[in-house]
């Protein structure tokens, strides 16, 4: 099951240019949130979208004069199928008119056909966006209140911005890249190995989302792969902590899909460095394949990171990292960035050429991220590290779990505007007489499917600690009849209305559940002792 988008490439001047639109409206349909605040990011250019219905829901009046109607490239009108991608079953002139009349108004359109048909990697947690890429060319566009949202570019001036980024300057979509930046003899993209779903952005970065044991809606870690191809090296200096010709982030599949990170690590030149944002499961369990492929691979890591992954998955050496230190790969930086919160020995990396962030699990591809209490999860570091990436200003923010961001600002923003929101309403839940992990819980994650409180609670927890700190909490409340109250006392009360619930059915199957949510209940609270 897929979503279908559309979007159009315009080409000039013996396909040589194509058209880059100005992404400023926020009523407009695109492949990202909308921006908000001018003064929170700064201009994207993207290849406008539609979204692609099927023609029995009707279609929208048409509002553009195409000269020529739209046919696949195949000159037969009966074939209609491009691929796996079957033309028959979308209303292709409704989504032509909705890309275009948003850009120009009013227009003369020539010679559409179409281009490529794009699947989406399966980021999760919703369906992959799969793109269909139309390709035509812009005869007139007589609207003058459009001619400032939108400007031609060379495909080589295009990769030029995108690889020597500016500060602060204007940065082009992800859609640029897959429909015409990585077709071109100009991608320098390192070559996937075949069967392999990936995405690549910026130029040069790949993600692949690889089967993982990452918590709910998430079922995948993103392996982030960079191995920049006929890059002059010219840093030259000695400070670098690690060099090499390829680079490896937080490999952490499943075991059922090693044979596919196998094919990855062989295919990769041998000076190899691993980078480790985290000890989590879900960003190491295929730490072992990498040593059995290629066991003179530099691992770099955080020390408290390093002191929580098992020999079974690394049992070699490994260079610890704290923060501030440069990596060389392929003659490109990458600066180390300690970035505490989720956990204690947490990292993030940024590509200075690109000006990306690689944040790790410190946000997510949607909601919010859950901070491990068990491995120093802290939420003063948490609002920390958050205002360190926004003045960092990250053109875009590549998380381990879900789509990369290309509103980082906006996104950094809204999770300060969360996890102040929650801590206020944690705040008021006590000041209400609250003084139990599962009151506080209860009360602020009314709305909130109730299989999500356990995770939830950590950062309660962590909430609670940090209203502590600030000496906002009532004086009659107790922070340690509170920490009594976080184990068994917490499990034992959420069973209870988990299994009770009327979204649960009750029966036989109820009580069989809850005898195994109570030796779970159990099995954490022995973990919290220890």
């Amino acid at each position: 099951m897929y979503k279908y988008n559309k979007t159009v490439i315009s080409k000039r001047g013996g396909q040589k240019f194509f058209l880059l639109i100005i992404c400023t409206n926020k009523s407009m349909f695109i492949a990202v949130p909308p921006i908000i605040d001018s003064f929170l990011n700064y201009g994207l250019h993207p290849l406008r979208l539609s979204p692609l219905f099927n023609p029995i829901h009707g279609s929208s009046q048409a509002r553009c004069d195409i000269r020529k109607p739209f046919k696949p490239r195949r000159s037969s009108d009966e074939v209609q199928v491009e691929g796996d991608f079957d033309f028959r079953q979308f209303d292709i002139r409704s989504a032509l008119n909705e890309v275009l009349f948003f850009n120009f108004g009013w227009f003369e359109l020539r010679e559409w056909k179409f281009h490529k048909y794009v699947k989406e990697a399966a980021f999760g947690p919703d369906l992959p966006v799969n793109t269909v890429f139309i390709v035509g060319k812009l005869v007139a566009a007589e609207d003058k209140d459009f001619r400032d949202s939108y400007t031609w570019m060379s495909v080589q001036s295009c990769l030029n911005w995108m690889l020597e980024v500016k500060l602060h300057g204007d940065r082009v979509g992800p859609l640029v890249v897959v429909g015409i930046i990585n077709e071109s003899s100009l991608s320098t993209r390192w070559k996937t190995p075949l069967a392999i779903n990936y995405q690549e952005y910026p130029p040069g970065i790949v993600l692949i989302p690889m089967g993982s044991r990452t918590g709910l809606p998430f079922r995948t870690t993103n392996l982030i792969v960079f191995s920049p191809e006929n890059v002059p090296n010219d840093l030259e200096e000695n400070n670098f902590i690690a060099r090499g010709d390829a680079l490896i982030v937080d490999p952490g599949c499943l075991p059922e899909v090693h044979g596919e990170l196998k094919k990855v690590v062989t295919a990769l030149p041998r000076r190899l460095v691993v980078f480790l944002t985290h000890h989590h499961r879900d960003h190491v369990d295929g730490l072992s394949v990498i040593q059995k492929c290629n066991p003179d691979a530099i691992l770099l890591a955080h020390e408290k990171t390093m002191h929580r992954i098992t020999k079974d998955d690394w049992s070699l050496g490994y260079t610890s990292v704290t923060g501030d230190e440069d990596i060389d790969i392929g003659g490109q930086r990458l600066k180390v960035i300690f970035a505490p919160g989720h956990t204690d020995g947490h990292m993030a990396l940024l590509h200075v050429n690109t000006h990306s962030l690689i944040v790790g699990d410190h946000c997510v591809g949607q909601g919010s991220a859950v901070l491990d209490i068990r491995s120093g999860g802290n939420m003063v570091e948490y609002f920390q590290t958050t205002y360190k990436f926004l003045e960092l200003s990250p053109h875009a923010i590549i998380p381990m779990h879900g789509r990369v961001n290309l509103w980082p600002k906006q996104m950094l923003c809204g999770y300060l505007k969360n996890r102040r929101s929650r801590e206020a309403n944690i705040l008021k839940a006590i000041e209400g007489g609250a003084n139990t992990l599962f009151d506080i819980v209860a009360y602020v994650y009314s709305d909130v499917d109730r299989r999500a409180w356990i995770a939830a609670s950590s950062n309660v927890r962590l909430h609670v600690d940090h209203l502590a700190q600030q000496h906002k909490l009532p004086k009659d409340f107790s922070i340690q009849k509170f920490k009594n109250t976080c184990g068994l006392h917490f499990l034992s009360r959420w069973m209870w209305a988990y299994t009770s619930s009327s979204l649960f059915p009750i029966g036989k199957s109820s009580f069989l559940i809850a005898g195994v949510l109570a030796g779970i209940a159990v099995f954490y609270c022995q973990k919290q002792v220890k």
